[in-house]
This record gives C-alpha cells, sequence and structure tokens, in this order.
C-alpha cells in the first residue's frame, strides 16, 4: 500500500512541474487599485499582492515578473533588477496576449503585444493578423481606453534592490483580448546594452526584432478563485497530495 502511494507521489512531482513549467497562475488582487503608475516600486508593498515569476536571469542578477487582475484589467509589472545598464528610448519591454490561446503558427487578429519604452509614456499596441512577416505578422492599432505602460529607472524604494535598474509597470484592458480563464501569454525585454532578449518563456532568438510565434509563448491561468502567492513547485506539489489522498481514501 505504501509503496503503491510512494510510487504515485514520485511521478507527479516530477511530472506536474514540467506541466505548469509554461504556465503562470495569475492572481486576483484589489491592492492593484492602489497602484501608482511611474513604472517603478513607488512603495514597498505596491506590488506585494501579486503572482511572482522569474524571467530569464542576467549574470547580476534575476529579473522579476509580477502579475494581477482586478475589475477590468490584467496588471503586469517587469522588475529588471539583473540589469543595471540602461538606455533610456530604446531599452524597452513587450507583453503578449494570445486571447483564444489557439497557439497559432502565424499570429493573427485574436494576438495582441503591447511595448513599453524606458523612459517614455507613450506606448504602442500591436494586432496580429498582418500579412507582413517582416513585422511579425502584428500590425499597429489605436492604444485602447484605460491602457498604461510605462518604463522608469528604480530607486530605493524597490523590494529587492536598491542599485538603479530597468523597471515597468503596465495595466490592460481585459476587453481588448477578450475574457477567458487561460491566455497565451509572452513576456520579453529588450536590453540594447547587450543587445540582447530575456522573456518569459525562455527562448533563443534569429533576431531581437522578430516576436515569437503564439504557438512559443507559454500561458497564464486566471483561476476562479483567488490564488494565494505560492512559490511555483509547492503550488505544482499541492494536487499531487490531492491526487494521493484521493486514491488513498479508495484504496488502490
Amino acid at each position: 500500500m505504501f509503496g503503491k502511494i510512494f510510487f504515485i507521489l514520485l511521478i507527479l512531482i516530477f511530472y506536474i512541474p514540467v506541466v505548469y513549467a509554461q504556465t503562470i497562475p495569475i492572481t486576483i488582487s484589489s491592492s492593484m487599485k492602489n497602484v501608482i503608475f511611474d513604472g517603478k516600486w513607488t512603495f514597498l508593498s505596491e506590488w506585494k499582492e501579486s503572482s511572482l515569476t522569474e524571467m530569464d536571469s542576467t549574470d547580476s542578477g534575476s529579473i522579476y515578473l509580477r502579475t494581477a487582475h482586478m475589475g477590468n484589467y490584467i496588471y503586469v509589472m517587469v522588475d529588471a533588477v539583473g540589469i543595471t545598464h540602461f538606455e533610456k528610448n530604446a531599452d524597452r519591454v513587450i507583453v503578449c496576449f494570445d486571447g483564444k490561446n489557439d497557439k497559432s503558427m502565424v499570429a493573427d487578429a485574436d494576438d495582441y503585444c503591447v511595448f513599453s519604452t524606458l523612459g517614455q509614456n507613450s506606448t504602442s499596441v500591436l494586432q496580429g493578423g498582418s500579412m507582413l512577416g517582416i513585422n511579425s505578422n502584428f500590425k499597429k492599432i489605436p492604444t485602447p481606453d484605460g491602457f498604461i505602460g510605462v518604463g522608469n529607472i528604480s530607486d530605493e524604494n524597490d523590494r529587492y534592490s536598491n542599485t538603479s535598474h530597468q523597471s515597468y509597470e503596465f495595466r490592460i484592458p481585459i476587453d481588448v483580448m477578450g475574457r477567458s480563464n487561460m491566455y497565451g501569454f509572452y513576456v520579453a525585454l529588450y536590453d540594447t546594452n547587450e543587445n540582447k532578449i530575456y522573456s518569459w518563456p525562455s527562448m533563443i532568438y534569429d533576431s531581437p526584432l522578430k516576436i515569437p510565434s503564439p504557438n512559443n509563448w507559454g500561458e497564464i491561468v486566471s483561476p476562479d478563485k483567488t490564488l494565494p502567492e505560492f512559490e511555483l513547485p509547492l503550488f505544482a506539489l499541492f494536487p499531487a497530495f490531492l491526487f494521493v489522498l484521493y486514491f488513498t481514501k479508495f484504496k488502490i
């Protein structure tokens, strides 16, 4: 009996993290109403009540991705602690959503990307469906009402480091992508100094100017109930324990 339970748990411990490796659980957070959109941590608890994910790391440190949703908006912060060199009006972050999560090989009309450039309050919004492959099959569209995207340099209020580095804040209207519990999701930071892209999910790039096809993006999941902020391995193990408990009760 014990041997069977141990075997099942062992399989799930190794299998479930692989399943969730390309998925971000997004939290519902009423504290997002307090966010001040200046492109950085304005006060220490500003983004605390949000999901935490690490993007590609640099030699100097991590790049933290924080996500939450409240009301009609999805909130995204990229806190690039590991990038302490910066070029205003050149460094930038892109956040992309696949509204139908249909994993298309070519970006289509339900795929959207938003840009924020360091040091600028103006942003660009792109929609798939263009015939021009040179633009990764995206075209520029008018900025939706309520959208915010700001890039800035961190200061002493940053939760992770007092050393100045790039950071970005976004507020994205949900109705643009269509309401869903799951979207395709992709985030990337372009570092001009290194001419390099750091992203989630992690990828190898032929060109820093190209947006990967939606079939290579990960997923962001918004459950019906608010999720506490677990580290991903702990979150992934929870279904494993439920699985074992269920089969133990029914005497495998």
